[in-house]
C-alpha cells in the first residue's frame, strides 16, 4: 500500500539516536541546494586534474567532459527519482538499502565512503599545492592543517553557516570565470590562427578512444556535487520537490561550465607540457593573463577548494551519521547529533582526522580513487531505480519502461564503461576497499548469521 508523501509542513526534522539528541533543521531551498552542489563540484575544479587529464587524453579535456556529462545526466536523473522516493540523509546508501536490502545498501555506502572521505582530502591537497606555489617558503602541509581546522569549525557550527559561505564562494568564482574568459579571448586573438576544434581533436600525443575514456573516468570526480545534494534531504524544505530539481540543475550547470573552461584553457595554452603537471593550470593562467591572472586564479581556486572541502565534509559526515543511526557503524559515536549545534560533531571529527592524509598522498592516485567510489555508487543508484519503481512498484506500460528501465539502464551501462576505463592500479585498490567492506559486514553480522543493522527511515 503506497503512502501519501508528507507535505512540507508535516515533515518532522531528523533526530539523533538518543532521546535528548539535537535534530537537523529544514532551512534549505532550491537555490541553497544548487549552490551547495556547485560549490561541492567547484566550477574551477576543471583545473584540479587539468594537467593530468590533458596529458592522458592528448589535449582533449573538453571532449572527455562531454562523455562524462552524458553519463552523469542519466545518473543524476536516477538520483532525482530516488530522492523523490526516499528524502532522507544517506544518498546512495539509503537508496540501495531500501531497494535491495541492508547488506547491499551497506556495500553501496561503503563504496560511497571511498570518494566522500577522499574528496575533502583532495581539496586540502590542492590548496597546499597552489598556496605553496604562491608562497614557496611555507611547506604545503602547513596550509593543509590550517584549512582542515578552519573547515571543521565551520561545519560544527552548522549547515546555515555552510550555505552562507557557499554564496560568497560562488560569487568569487563567477567573477574569476568572467575575467579569465575575457583575458583568454584577448590573448587568443593576438595569436592569429586558432584551431577551434583542438579541444576535441587533441594534439595527437594520445590518439584513439581509450585515452579519451580514461580521461572521462577520472573527470567523474568533478560531478559529485549532484550526489552531495541528496545527502541534505533532511535539511531541505519540501525535499521531494526541491532536491530532485537541485540535482538536475547542478549537474547540467556544472557540466557546461567545465566544458567551456576546458575549451578556453586548451585554446589559450595549446600544449600538454607543464612546469608541474599537478599545478598545470598555472601555465594556462600565465599564458592568458600573466602574473595578475595567476594570482587571481590562485585566490579564487583556493577559495573554491575550501568551499568544496566545507561542503564535502558536511556530506560525508551526514553519511556516517546515517550509517551510525542504522547501527551499521557504532551508533553512540556516529549516530550522535550535538544538542548545541544540531550537527554530527563526532562524524565531522573523524573526517578531519582522515583528511590529514592529504599531507602524504599523490594527487593522481587520489583523483582516480574518488572516481572509483563515485562510479560504484552511481551504478548502484541506477539499479535502484529499476528495482524500486519497475520491480517493487510494478510500474508498467511503455512510459514506465522507458522511465524506469531504459533510462537508468543507459546510465548503468555508461557508468560501468567509465569504471572499467580506470587504471589497473585504481581497480585493484578500489576492489580491495570493497573486499574490506565485505569482511567488516561479515564481522558485524557474525558471519552473516545476524541481520545487517538497519533503521526504518521515516520522516
Amino acid at each position: 500500500m503506497s503512502q501519501v508523501p508528507p507535505t512540507p509542513q508535516t515533515e518532522a526534522p531528523a533526530h539523533g539516536t538518543a532521546e535528548h539528541e539535537g535534530h537537523f533543521r529544514r532551512v534549505l531551498g532550491v537555490p541553497s541546494l544548487v549552490f551547495f552542489g556547485l560549490v561541492y563540484m567547484v566550477p574551477l575544479t576543471v583545473f584540479t586534474t587539468y594537467g593530468i587529464v590533458t596529458q592522458l587524453t592528448g589535449g582533449r579535456v573538453a571532449a572527455a567532459y562531454v562523455i562524462t556529462l552524458i553519463a552523469m545526466v542519466f545518473t543524476a536523473r536516477s538520483y532525482a527519482k530516488m530522492a523523490e522516493a526516499y528524502p532522507s540523509a544517506g544518498s546512495a546508501y539509503t537508496y540501495t538499502q531500501k531497494s535491495f536490502g541492508a547488506p547491499v545498501g551497506f556495500l553501496a555506502g561503503w563504496s560511497l565512503l571511498l570518494d566522500y572521505l577522499f574528496l575533502p582530502m583532495i581539496n586540502y591537497l590542492v590548496i597546499g599545492i597552489y598556496l605553496n606555489a604562491a608562497l614557496p617558503a611555507v611547506p604545503p602541509w602547513v596550509f593543509v592543517v590550517v584549512m582542515i581546522g578552519l573547515v571543521t569549525v565551520l561545519n560544527i557550527i552548522g549547515i546555515v553557516s555552510v550555505a552562507r559561505a557557499n554564496v560568497v564562494i560562488i560569487a568569487a568564482q563567477s567573477i574569476f570565470i568572467v575575467v579569465f574568459a575575457v583575458l583568454s579571448v584577448a590573448a587568443i586573438s593576438k595569436t592569429g590562427t586558432v584551431d577551434i576544434a583542438a579541444p576535441f581533436t587533441g594534439d595527437g600525443t594520445a590518439p584513439g578512444f581509450a585515452p579519451l575514456m580514461a580521461g572521462a573516468a577520472v573527470l567523474c570526480l568533478s560531478f559529485l556535487g549532484f550526489d552531495a545534494v541528496s545527502t541534505l534531504s533532511e535539511e531541505a524544505k519540501d525535499p521531494r520537490r526541491t532536491v530532485p530539481r537541485a540535482i538536475i540543475i547542478a549537474t547540467l550547470t556544472g557540466g557546461l561550465i567545465y566544458m567551456g573552461l576546458s575549451c578556453v584553457a586548451q585554446l589559450v595554452f595549446p600544449s600538454n607540457q607543464f612546469s608541474d603537471v599537478d599545478s598545470g593550470a598555472l601555465d594556462v593562467m600565465g599564458a592568458a593573463g600573466g602574473q595578475f591572472l595567476t594570482i587571481f586564479f590562485t585566490a579564487a581556486y583556493v577559495a573554491g577548494a575550501a568551499g568544496s572541502a566545507l561542503t564535502s565534509q558536511a556530506s560525508v559526515a551526514r553519511i556516517l551519521f546515517a550509517m551510525g543511526r542504522d547501527g551499521v557503524l557504532p551508533r553512540r559515536f556516529f549516530g550522535h547529533l550535538s544538542e548545541r549545534f544540531d550537527t554530527p560533531v563526532y562524524a565531522i571529527g573523524v573526517v578531519s582526522v582522515v583528511s590529514l592524509l592529504a599531507v602524504v598522498i599523490d594527487l593522481g592516485v587520489l583523483a582516480e580513487m574518488i572516481s572509483f567510489g563515485a562510479l560504484m555508487a552511481f551504478s548502484a543508484v541506477n539499479l535502484a531505480v529499476f528495482k524500486h519503481y519497475f520491480v517493487d512498484g510494478k510500474k508498467r506500460g511503455a512510459a514506465a519502461v522507458f522511465s524506469y528501465v531504459v533510462l537508468p539502464g543507459i546510465g548503468l551501462a555508461l557508468t560501468l564503461w567509465l569504471w572499467t576505463s580506470l587504471s589497473p592500479r585504481t581497480l585493484i585498490v578500489g576492489l580491495s576497499w570493497l573486499a574490506v567492506g565485505v569482511i567488516y559486514l561479515a564481522w558485524i553480522t557474525r558471519g552473516f548469521r545476524r541481520p545487517t543493522p538497519s533503521l526504518d527511515l521515516k520522516e
